[in-house]
């Protein structure tokens, strides 16, 4: 079975192979943990780069988290094995390494928690996994009770991999004063200048038990044996041996023996993470195990509470209450908690690429505008004075542009009015044009208006001779990156994302009063327009760019990668596309692009190297950028689909970003609806058997687009300098809907309904008629209650 539990506090799954990739993910802003239903695990940690505590079983090297991450026997991993002394049988819990059917098995994800229920032969094994709010520690539970209805002899081994650490030095042993396992490595270096940073480096691994062990096994290969880790030769015996690792690779396995009577239970805890000194293993000891007085929380209880609520102050503006109840749920609960993961940990990256990083504080301008003000601020601080964005902001003193933003993008700049608009309508706040911020190439300092100014003439003289925008080695598509290497290939799409940003700059400026700047980008968004209408229209559809060579890509022409979702979806932002460009454009789309699962970034997907376009032609068919449904291009899709007033196109769009509402469908892809994963496997009318699959990949800049899909359109409560506009798309079939929107401080609790008895809408405001569909004068602290009459369909 896989439903939200009645709380609607956990998503649960109550089968390890129904979907074996399942998963669930915790975060704080030192560090994230990927939890799959069976029990492996993908973590990570800031120091400040990052780094990990719990590696692969073999030398790997530095990389992000994998789409479609393979999972695999020694898989770094959280298992508990249990022993039943008499009968010398052991199943595993969550599921692996044993892989013994439970008799009940429950795997649920929550917002600040991931749990674990598993029966098996009488014995209850339960799990749970939470976070500090701001250290890097993994903080356990494991409670295991007798429901047999007889006294059972049992031992109990958390099993905790650690890897191989290093080929420098690791070893591993117990200490007996801490009740911790501790492993120890050198990272690997060879220049004598890396030192300085190498020796503060958190090289520690421990596992930290608040009982002391019946006994303990350090060394990997020692637990393991001839039995493997399926069967470990250690668990055969009657106690681990208490071994150690010198230069060999290290485990974290402890064994407690017990006793229980009918319907007892003994509980553990215990606290895996990296550090620097044994030292520090204690200090964290006494914190989280010492026993507090006068009844109070311990420090583990307490920091617990401390990350329940961390987590809970990511709350959205929206609570809705819909015909989809699955929507509801995930819209409710877990959306916004994407969303606040993005902008709160900046994907745990030291350098998150521009783009990224406005878009995700584009979605803290709903949660934290604060957050997102003092964002938009930052990135604009690194701007040159020739108005060119960075291709990463540096968020550490000690980072630096690493792996992609080594590559030069030539759309950073667009992202700045398209981001910086949400942030006002959420807020008003306009003064923050004035702010006056500091170019990073010298001493020039310029207000925030002067700022995207030049970010905006940037991108008018980063053309060629037909007015089309240069696209270097990549634009918002990184693989995309022979198109224009040699200086000469141009970016279609670029070209029309930079006439919706000059559009809505030139809405910015007017409604701050500056008008001349208003006319003038509102002019050369026109122009902009007209040039790519020139260059880009295929007849059916907008081609995706022209290559080094002047060959025209992404046309009907074309056998693979004929059509991009990406020139449609902004041609309809930015007003490029005619009514006739509209309806062929959507309908190509809807013919070539949109699949059972999704809408997907290009067709037919490239099946061989395309020299003059680049790598994105060397991913597999269907996945990534060649032709999966990367879900950020479908959300731009459904947003300039409510943009344009179709809005059952729009919702059809969005709802496949979500897994469900069937059985079927969330099983077609493999994950449980608590993230919309970057993308699912596309090539839907190549490879059919694989189509729909998910990539369990959580960083991605779809959520805050989603939302502003769901404030702006699906329920038409955007923000404006006046107040708060009401301008409702509901989907056909929704004869009511009901939202609690809160904004600039106050609450609007908004209910929806077609009626007979209308035939234009009508929004009442407490109960009078509203001349219009702006509530003005909005009052910080005030209640609204808005009744929102629409026609009934067909009327």
């Amino acid at each position: 079975m896989i439903k939200p539990s009645q709380d609607n506090a956990y998503y649960e799954l109550t089968s390890p192979t129904l979907l074996p990739k399942a998963s669930g993910f915790l975060w704080n802003e030192k560090m994230m943990v990927h939890m799959n239903c069976r029990g492996y695990a993908v973590a990570q940690f800031m120091q400040p780069e990052p780094g990990k505590y719990s590696h692969a079983p073999n030398l790997e090297a530095k990389t992000f988290m994998q789409p479609e991450q393979p999972y695999y026997a020694h898989h770094p991993g959280r298992f508990v094995y249990v022993k039943d002394e008499v009968t010398g049988k052991v199943f595993s819990a969550p599921y692996e390494p044993v892989r013994v059917q439970a008799d009940s098995y429950t795997f649920a994800v929550g917002k600040h928690d991931i749990v674990w229920r598993v029966v098996h032969n009488g014995v209850q094994i339960e799990m749970s996994l939470s976070l500090p709010k701001e250290e890097a520690l993994e903080l356990w539970r494991v409670k295991v009770t007798n429901l047999s209805g007889e006294k059972r002899k049992l031992s109990i081994y958390p099993y905790f991999t650690v890897g191989y650490m290093s080929w420098m030095n690791q070893s591993g042993e117990y200490n007996e004063q801490l009740n911790a396992i501790i492993c120890t490595s050198i990272s690997p270096y060879q220049k004598y200048q890396d030192y300085s940073k190498i020796k503060e480096l958190n090289d520690k691994t421990f596992l930290l038990a608040d009982r002391e062990p019946s006994s303990w096994e350090a060394n990997q290969e020692l637990f393991e044996g001839e039995g493997g880790i399926v069967m470990p030769s250690a668990v055969q015996q009657e106690t681990l041996s208490r071994g150690e690792a010198r230069y060999e690779t290290p485990v974290c396995a402890l064994q407690y023996r017990v006793e229980l009577e009918a319907g007892d239970h003994q509980a553990y805890r215990f606290i895996f993470g990296p550090s620097k000194t044994d030292e520090q293993v204690g200090s964290i000891r006494e914190h989280y195990f010492a026993q507090a007085a006068g009844g109070k929380m311990d420090g583990f209880e307490a920091a617990e509470a401390e990350y329940a609520s961390y987590v809970a102050e990511g709350q959205g503006c929206l609570e809705i209450n819909t015909p989809d109840a699955e929507l509801d749920n995930f819209v409710n609960h877990w959306l916004p908690r994407q969303m606040y993961y993005h902008g709160q940990t900046n994907r745990l990256t030291t350098d998150p690429q521009t783009r990224n990083y406005l878009q995700d504080n584009m979605g803290m301008s709903y949660m934290k505008p604060a957050t997102a003000r003092a964002a938009f601020l930052t990135a604009l601080s690194q701007q040159h004075a020739s108005g060119e964005m960075p291709d990463g902001v540096i968020l550490h003193p000690d980072a630096e542009l690493k792996y992609i933003n080594q590559v030069p993008h030539t759309d950073h700049c667009v992202w700045l009015p398209v981001c910086l608009i949400t942030y006002l309508d959420e807020t008003n706040d306009f003064a923050i044009l004035n702010e006056q911020v500091k170019f990073a190439d010298g001493d020039e300092t310029a207000s925030v208006l002067e700022h995207i100014t030049r970010a905006m003439d940037w991108l008018i003289g980063a053309r060629d001779e037909r007015g089309l925008n240069y696209i270097n080695q990549g634009d918002w598509c990184d693989p995309m990156n022979m198109v224009g290497y040699k200086g000469k290939g141009v970016s279609g799409w670029l070209t029309v994302a930079s006439a919706y940003a000059f559009r809505i700059w030139a809405d910015i400026c007017e409604n701050s009063g500056h008008n001349e700047l208003a006319e003038r980008f509102s002019k050369e968004a026109d122009r902009t327009n007209a040039v790519y209408n020139e260059h880009m229209w295929d007849g059916e559809w907008y081609a995706r760019g022209i290559t080094d060579d002047n060959v025209v890509f992404g046309t009907s022409k074309d056998k693979e990668g004929r059509i991009f979702l990406n020139p449609q979806s902004w041609a309809l932002m930015s007003g490029a596309a005619d009514d006739e460009q509209k309806r062929k454009l959507i309908q190509a789309v809807r013919e070539q692009l949109e699949s059972p699962y999704g809408v997907e970034k290009l067709a037919p997907s490239f099946t061989a190297m395309r020299e003059d376009v680049g790598r994105v032609t060397q991913k597999h068919p269907g996945s990534a950028e060649n032709g999966a449904i990367y879900n950020h291009a479908a959300a731009f899709y459904a947003y300039s689909l409510y943009l344009v007033g179709q809005q059952e196109d729009a919702y059809r769009v969005l709802r496949k970003m979500i897994p469900g509402p069937d059985r079927e469908d969330i099983v077609r892809r493999g994950q449980l609806p608590v993230f919309i994963p970057n993308y699912y496997r596309g090539a839907y009318r190549q490879i059919p058997h694989t189509a729909g699959r998910s990539s369990h990949l959580f960083n991605t800049g779809t959520v805050p687009w989603v939302y502003r899909c769901l404030i702006d359109g699906l329920f038409g409560l955007q923000g404006d300098k006046d107040g708060l506009l009401v301008r409702p798309q509901l989907p056909d079939a929704w004869q009511e809907a009901s939202v609690k929107r809160t904004f600039r401080g106050a609450e609007f609790q908004v209910e929806m309904k077609r009626s007979a008895d209308v035939r234009a809408t009508e929004v009442y405001v407490n109960g009078e008629l509203l001349s219009g569909d702006v509530v003005t004068s909005v009052k910080a602290g005030a209640t609204y209650a808005i009744v929102v009459k629409l026609p009934q369909i067909g009327a």
